[in-house]
């Protein structure tokens, strides 16, 4: 289906953009995907090397990227998007976002299986121009 440009659907807002109930009730439908559907298929064991957090809202860099993510997923998985979409989403999405949340050094570094540990940012000084 085409539609004119004033017709288009609105996108969903980025997570990152939203507060209050609107933050939370996308945090809750993410929390359902995240639980329902992509741990389930894609949730490989829990290693040093490859560390999952059970407390993943808590990293706002893992709700940006699994919310990116399950956008991703909700258009690639869409018919409109043709029989290669799932494979797209796959190849593009998936396996970059888990490599960069699995990773040692990612948001998830530190956090053991069935423990969350809280890291700092980094201290940002501010502007004075």
């Amino acid at each position: 289906m085409t539609f004119a440009p004033e017709q288009q659907p609105a996108a969903p807002p980025f997570i990152l953009y939203l507060d209050g109930e609107e933050y939370a009730e996308e945090m809750r439908s993410l929390a359902l995907w995240v639980g329902d559907l992509l741990l389930p298929v894609y949730g490989r064991e829990v290693t040093s090397q490859q560390p999952w957090c059970p407390r993943w809202w808590e990293h706002l860099e893992a709700v940006a990227r699994l919310h990116g993510l399950w956008l991703a997923w909700q258009e690639l998985t869409d018919p409109a998007a043709g029989p290669s979409g799932p494979a797209v989403w796959h190849r593009d999405h998936l396996g970059p976002v888990l490599m960069e949340l699995r990773s040692p050094t990612g948001p998830f570094a530190g956090c053991k299986q069935g423990g969350h540990r809280a890291k700092p940012a980094p201290v940002v000084e501010a502007y004075d121009g």
